[in-house]
C-alpha cells in the first residue's frame, strides 16, 4: 500500500506519525464487513490474536 499525502486526507483514513495510512471506524463501517486483519478502530470488535 504506497503512503497518500497528508492533503489527501478526509473522513475515512489519516497518516500516522510513522507515515501510514491509517483507516478510521467511519471507514470500516461504510466498508460493511470486517476483514479480520485486527485494524487499530475496527468497530467489529475484532481482535488479532497475538
Amino acid at each position: 500500500m504506497s503512503k497518500a499525502n497528508s492533503s489527501d486526507q478526509n473522513e475515512d483514513y489519516y497518516i500516522n506519525k510513522e507515515g501510514l495510512l491509517v483507516f478510521t471506524r467511519k471507514y470500516h463501517l461504510k466498508r460493511g464487513t470486517c476483514c479480520k486483519s485486527g485494524c487499530k478502530h475496527c468497530p467489529y470488535g475484532y481482535e488479532k490474536k497475538k
